[in-house]
């Protein structure tokens, strides 16, 4: 039985090239990722202001087999539909400011386009979680941003990043998991 709470499922986007897989150089997703959350942190003077983004601690490092330090969503999703996991679902995540406590972080490897491949992986990850955790609410990180005037809706000019590219509520509720046109990787223009 799960130690936290989980009742947000949140989807991201790595902001990289679309239909370019992150694997590379003998690293998985995960690796390439968790050493960027492993850079020092510098202000705009390019002082180091925090020697990493995030570290995890040694016992949720074997979780991952000792070689993810810093990585902080729990599933990383390649181009080629390749799921690999991340922290452990009683482990808190580090993937959005103020909802890390009560939340699991899946992110794709693209912006606002992905493969056929990410999709279904994504549906099938997204549905596995669902059933883990009953009632879970689905959103993007862009979902989670300030609501700044107060109206009750995260609107576009209030989203403090455009993660993860499209609209996570259409894609699961409206359209049942299925792609959403205009975000897949070689869809030609209708």
């Amino acid at each position: 039985m799960p130690s936290r709470v989980i009742n947000l499922i949140v989807i991201h986007c790595a902001a990289t090239a679309n239909g370019v897989a992150l694997a590379r150089n003998g690293l998985t997703a995960a690796q390439v990722i968790d050493r960027w959350h492993g850079a020092p942190v510098r202000d705009k003077a390019g002082r180091i202001v925090r020697e990493h983004m995030f570290e995890r601690t040694p016992i949720w490092r074997l979780h991952t087999r000792g070689h993810l330090f810093h990585l902080g969503y729990h599933d990383v999703i390649d181009v080629d539909g390749t799921r690999e996991r991340g922290r452990d679902d009683d482990e808190l995540g580090a993937h959005v400011n103020g909802h890390n406590r009560n939340s699991l972080g899946i992110c794709m490897a693209g912006t606002d386009k992905f493969t056929l491949e990410q999709w279904a992986t994504l549906r099938n990850v997204v549905q596995e979680r669902l059933k883990k955790y009953p009632g879970a609410r689905v959103c993007g990180h862009r979902d989670l941003s300030p609501d700044t005037d107060g109206d009750g809706t995260v609107e576009r000019h209030e989203w403090l990043k455009i993660c993860p590219g499209f609209d996570v509520t259409t894609w699961w509720l409206l359209r049942n998991f299925e792609p959403l046109s205009g975000h897949i990787v070689g869809e030609r223009p209708r």
